[in-house]
């Protein structure tokens, strides 16, 4: 529940009324119930707002001198950022607070302002449980009146507590605040020229989406939003046909004659469709839910591979050659971008928090940084363009699956993918590792970090044991290093080559366990220690793939065991997006550690096949049970902004490292 304070001011601005001759005061109060207060507490006193805080319920804090759409603050009470976001308009208004913005978030208000201001602040703030013992002593610290409005003076005071404020910035719906009658009266003239609803209705498509959303789905998609709402189905029962739709779609690209493929390829576009639908969905009726953004971004994953996996069954259907390693290659290094994608996107939302490193001026990560921004900028240009669309984000992969499968076949869609896959890897990799060590921002020391490196009880053993070490970025490396060895030697007594194979996997596993191990326990304060989890994912599955390939295990075995550690790394990710706590039951997982060590035992018990399909069936179970039972009973926390008006109910990692609401 949400409680409202609207702070009241002297004359003149109590005395400013609607057009109606309403006073502004009643006006907003109406319009603060109908936005989903349960109450309106109307005073002048901040030492009342320091004394509601401690009621520990969400605050609504307004000014008495703001005009807007009703929607514009039912948009702040139901925001899924935060749990505070401030109203920032563009339009200055005489005592409002000069504000600064970096990646979605408020980073200084008035006096510490370091430059030019990027908007100034517009008389709401929604502040969330999390940070109400912050705003009482702001209120209680704020410093007698001056010109500013108590709101604005509290907001800069709330600032240099250090908390996170993230942006709000209104798109084609009004927001003003007005000093004096006529601009009362301009105000109103503009909130009636904007219809709301239908306003509403086009903000729900994002404002900065991929080239092949932007003009092949979000076009005419919205027209789908609204019939979805009119008839009650909500952001998660799209959700359920869009995983309808990919399935049909994977299964008739495993039967494989021209006219599924071609039907496929129109299903997998329509099932797209949906999942950009369910995000617009979410926004357009504003039903926003922990539990069902962590089903949006599971089910995102599950879509795509089990797409890879029909398009692997067409191509061994077919005879067009080993299609299970392929799409075990397409699901690997997907994986692994993503991880890398959600940790950098933590690093750079991490930074605007943190004071700049002396000696990160210049340099040529610093002029990237700086290029990169220049072009994000100039929206619409052929080079925005071609940079959202060569980090190859989901509605790229999915049209070009589309595309080859229907013109080529299965074969030619998996190549594809992984091609592009790997260049976009390539590039992403090599221009944010640049631009991470000019930022010198640690992120993984800010969350659980054994955690989210997915340790178990061996690894955190043996990082306590450790008494001199390397950094864990260079021991993660060891690990895939040695993984990638074991699979080569894997692959070569595959075709032939005599081995003494149980050896060379006692070395690879203990080398492995030692130097992820060793790592476990380490700071990770370092420029790249960001990449630790994508490392140690690789090494787990590139472990995972040489034991099954040494045992002859069948891809689709393998190609079910990899699905599952997939989804389960990306409950992590999810977890790190919304600040939540660890799942219920993830001891159970082992850790990589502990799959590392079990399918060792198996394959020098020459029960690997075996081994490798109850693993599966375990994990699956395992973790479906402690992810549905710990997203079901969530509550949205503290978590950074997608960098745009809006985010869904869902924030999903896209290849491009930003973190967007549901696709649409």
């Amino acid at each position: 529940m949400t409680l409202a304070v609207l702070l009241t001011a002297a004359a003149p601005a109590a005395q400013l009324r609607t057009g109606d001759g309403v006073p502004l005061r009643e006006r907003l109060t109406t319009q603060l119930r109908a936005a989903g207060a349960r109450e309106v507490v109307v005073t002048t006193e901040l030492d009342e707002v320091a004394r509601l805080a401690q009621s520990g319920e969400t605050l609504l804090l307004c000014t008495e001198d703001l005009v807007a759409h009703t929607a514009v603050l039912r948009h702040l009470v139901t925001s899924p950022v935060g749990p505070t976001i401030a109203l920032v308009l563009t339009d200055g208004v005489v005592g409002a607070a000069a504000l600064q913005e970096e990646r979605g978030q408020v980073t200084a208000v008035g006096a510490g302002l370091s430059g030019e201001p990027t908007g100034v602040f517009g008389g709401a703030l929604r502040v969330g449980p999390e940070d109400l013992p912050t705003l009482a002593n702001a209120a209680r610290a704020v410093e007698a009146p001056g010109d500013a409005s108590a709101l604005d003076r509290l907001l800069t005071r709330f600032v240099q507590a250090d908390t996170t404020i993230f942006a709000h910035r209104i798109r084609l719906l009004v927001a003003h605040r007005v000093t004096d009658q006529p601009g009362v009266v301009a105000a109103e003239a503009a909130v009636a020229a904007v219809d709301s609803d239908a306003a509403e209705l086009k903000l729900s498509v994002k404002e900065k989406d991929d080239f092949f959303t932007t003009y092949f789905v979000s076009t005419w998609s919205p027209y789908v939003t609204r019939l979805a709402a009119r008839i009650g189905l909500g952001p998660s029962g799209v959700t359920a046909f869009s995983v309808l739709f990919a399935i049909a779609a994977a299964v008739l690209f495993a039967v494989g004659d021209r006219p599924a493929l071609v039907l496929g390829g129109v299903l997998l576009y329509l099932g797209f469709v949906l999942d950009c639908v369910d995000g617009q969905v979410a926004r357009y009726t504003r039903r926003f839910s922990v539990f069902g953004g962590w089903l949006d971004t599971m089910a995102d994953r599950a879509k795509e591979y089990l797409v890879y996996a029909g398009l692997a069954i067409g191509v061994e259907r077919a005879g067009l050659g080993n299609g299970w390693a392929l799409a075990i290659a397409a699901m690997v290094l997907q994986t692994v971008r993503h991880m890398t994608d959600t940790w950098y996107g933590a690093l750079h939302d991490e930074a605007p928090r943190r004071p700049r490193a002396a000696g990160t001026a210049g340099g040529l990560g610093e002029r990237l940084s700086r290029a990169s921004t220049r072009v994000q900028a100039d929206t619409g240009s052929l080079s925005y363009w071609l940079k959202r669309t060569v980090v190859f984000p989901i509605g790229e992969r999915w049209a070009l699956i589309a595309l080859t499968v229907a013109l080529f076949n299965p074969l030619v869609s998996l190549v594809a993918v992984l091609a592009w896959g790997v260049l976009a890897f390539a590039y992403t990799f090599a221009l944010r590792t640049l631009r991470a060590r000019a930022m010198r921002v640690p992120v993984m020391s800010t969350v659980d970090t054994p955690m989210h490196r997915d340790d178990g009880f061996l690894a955190r053993l043996i990082g306590r044991a450790a008494v001199r070490r390397p950094g864990p970025l260079p021991l993660a490396l060891v690990a895939v290093l040695a993984a990638a060895g074991l699979l080569a030697a894997a692959l070569a007594q595959a075709s032939g080559v005599e081995l003494p194979w149980l050896a060379v996997l006692a070395v690879g596993a203990v080398l492995l366990l030692l130097a992820g191990g060793l790592g476990s326990g380490a700071p990770h304060a370092g420029a790249l220690d960001w990449l630790v989890p994508a490392a140690l994912r690789a090494a787990e599955y590139l472990f995972v793939i040489a034991v099954a390939v040494a045992a002859g295990v069948p891809g689709p075995f393998t190609f079910a065991l990899l699905f599952v550690l997939t989804l389960h790394h990306y409950d992590l990710t999810a977890r790190l997006e919304k600040r939540a706590a660890p799942r219920p039951l993830l001891a159970s997982a082992l850790g990589w550690d502990g799959r590392v060590l079990l399918l060792s035992a198996a394959a020098v018990a020459g029960v690997t096949g075996i081994a490798v399909a109850a693993l599966a069936a375990y994990l699956f179970l395992m973790s479906a049970v402690g992810s549905i039972a710990g997203w079901a009973t969530a509550t949205p926390g503290a978590r950074r902004a997608p960098g745009s008006t809006d985010s869904a109910h869902a924030l999903a990692i896209t290849a491009d490292g930003a973190v967007e609401g549901r696709n649409g």
